[in-house]
């Protein structure tokens, strides 16, 4: 009976060890759960929202506006991710389902312009300059289209983005009070395109849990824009 009281304090001892151990391991259980909803939620809140809403250039609806996103510059020249975007667009219009064009890009710097790099190459490819409109600040997919309603009064668009990201764009233009349709651009699946759609979960994530709940204004709003107005007159 003595021999085994000193194996029964030792364990009587580790006993409250043990049963920290497991309840550290069971909140971290618990905390790596709770950061999987957190990330797979929006993710799938917006795939919901978006994915009702795609079309292909062949079948998209009639729309007043084309939108395009900015994907980037290459030595001031479109980038080719972003020359993809505006070929999508640039079928639309030839194929007569929108009547302007609104490049929707990035200013923030003399020395970079996306919204005029998307309009000259549009010209050149044959779109009349007087029906394509370009909104110089938009910075991120949500200032884009809380711009295009705010200040280019936009009800009704195409959207057209690459293919991982249209359905955030669907979505933020829907809460923005525009009523979207996505064209997504297919892209080849290398490391450009692996690299856009792991950003696109965390961009996901600040669609729904801030844009869509907070509806906070775009960086730089400003007073309501005519032009838009003007470039489907002309195309008329």
């Amino acid at each position: 009976m003595r021999a085994g009281l000193p194996r029964l304090r030792r364990w009587v001892r580790l006993r409250p060890v043990r049963w920290r151990e497991r309840r550290t391991q069971r909140r971290g259980f618990q905390l790596l759960c709770a950061a999987a909803l957190a990330v797979l939620v929006p993710t799938a809140v917006v795939w919901f929202q978006g994915s009702p809403r795609l079309r292909t250039v062949a079948d998209a609806p009639a729309e007043p506006v084309v939108m395009v996103f900015g994907a980037g510059l290459d030595g001031g020249k479109p980038s080719p991710y972003l020359r993809h975007r505006l070929d999508a667009a640039l079928a639309l219009y030839r194929e007569g389902r929108v009547r302007a064009v609104l490049v929707t890009g990035d200013n923030s710097r003399v020395s970079y312009d996306e919204p005029d790099a998307m309009r000259d190459y549009l010209v050149q490819q044959g779109v009349p300059a007087d029906v394509i409109v370009r909104d110089y600040a938009g910075f991120n997919t949500w200032d884009s289209c809380s711009r295009a309603s705010r200040i280019f009064g936009v009800t009704r668009a195409v959207l057209v983005n690459q293919g991982y990201a249209i359905r955030r764009a669907v979505a933020l233009c829907e809460a923005a009070g525009i009523d979207s349709y996505g064209v997504g651009v297919d892209e080849p699946h290398d490391v450009t395109w692996q690299a856009g759609v792991a950003r696109e979960v965390a961009s996901m994530d600040k669609a729904v849990l801030l844009d869509e709940l907070f509806d906070p204004n775009p960086h730089l709003l400003g007073p309501k824009e005519t032009s838009l107005a003007a470039a489907e007159a002309a195309a008329r």
